[in-house]
């Protein structure tokens, strides 16, 4: 297999099995140079085993990965130096302070004594950490660990860095910060893939990929995916909720309904029913008056109906509101 020209992160046919549960199924990656590419996808939808079987942490069941051009099963040592990986719980050492965490990893890495005092004022200064130096990991915010989580991660500066849901219960002023720096870090010529809980996060991706039972469902950048499902969405004012949520569930043609803030966001399959039947049949239920509106749906909307078609056989399927969270 030879890696494409335009290709930093390469699968082919990635799988892996843990018994009888297939956790990624034949996946196919095509991650360029210098791209912020997002794995989103439900809980147990393979996104951390992937991100595993990426940095060789992990043999493969089947299939091959490549990174900056060198087979990770074969050349795992010299894939080491290129990679960088910041776990979901990522090995700080909360009785250390922030210099000494680096100085670990510093030495860890194998780097230099004469680069360190350079590398770690660039890394402390990137991050707006400095004044935080000597303060114990432990004492620092959620968002100001991952900070430094990821400053231990960059020390031997990587080309390719994978983030498994590195801002997962940060509040939204230091995911904020977070993502300028991985912006400044792709801007340098950083690839970084990342899973996110997240659905604004995944819009600020160049392409996203949907993962569900293992499996690619759909990967695009984030605009591309708000067009490409097939049905359409509507945008629908009812006087009560739950009871219309409950009736539009029940009617051919409706693939999916979700609660969207006082409204509900509903796909309909064009070829079985319409917006103007709909309203008819609602006001004949005695439920009152629904108002339909033909929106571009948000990219909440088109993953929770993507993967209600890909768990039931491309029939979507309705199960109650869930948060971006959530996916």
């Amino acid at each position: 297999m030879g890696l494409h020209a335009s290709a930093m992160v390469r699968t082919v046919g990635l799988t892996r099995r843990f018994g009888e549960l297939v956790a990624v199924d034949r996946l196919d990656l095509d991650i360029k140079p210098g791209e912020i590419f997002g794995l989103v996808g439900p809980d147990g939808a393979g996104k951390t085993t992937t991100l595993r079987l990426l940095c060789g942490l992990m043999d493969p069941s089947e299939g091959q990965v490549e990174i900056a051009g060198r087979d990770v099963l074969r050349d795992l040592d010299a894939i080491k130096d290129r990679i960088g990986y910041m776990a979901q719980r990522f090995g700080l050492y909360l009785d250390l302070t922030v210099a000494e965490n680096l100085f670990f990893y510093a030495d860890l890495f194998g780097i230099p004594q004469a680069r360190r005092d350079a590398l770690m004022a660039q890394l402390l200064r990137m991050t707006r950490m400095e004044p935080f130096r000597a303060w114990p990991a432990g004492k620092l915010s959620g968002g100001m660990k991952q900070k430094l989580a990821l400053m231990c991660t960059l020390l031997h500066h990587p080309q390719v860095l994978f983030l498994d849901e590195p801002t997962n219960g940060v509040d939204p002023v230091s995911r904020r910060d977070f993502w300028a720096i991985l912006y400044q870090l792709v801007k340098d010529g950083m690839t970084v893939l990342i899973t996110t809980a997240y659905l604004d996060e995944a819009e600020r991706c160049n392409r996203v990929g949907l993962m569900h039972h293992g499996r690619m469902v759909r990967c695009a950048p984030p605009d591309v995916l708000k067009t490409q499902i097939e049905e359409a969405c509507f945008e629908v004012e009812v006087p009560d909720l739950r009871a219309a949520k409950g009736y539009f569930e029940e009617i051919p043609g409706v693939l999916s309904v979700e609660p969207a803030g006082a409204t509900l966001h509903l796909f309909l399959a064009p070829e079985q029913t319409s917006p103007e039947a709909l309203a008819h049949k609602f006001r004949d239920s005695g439920l009152g008056t629904a108002a339909f509106r033909q929106i571009v749906p948000s990219l909440e909307d088109v993953f929770i109906a993507l993967i209600r078609k890909a768990g039931n056989g491309g029939r979507v399927l309705t199960s109650g509101s869930q948060g971006a969270e959530a996916i």
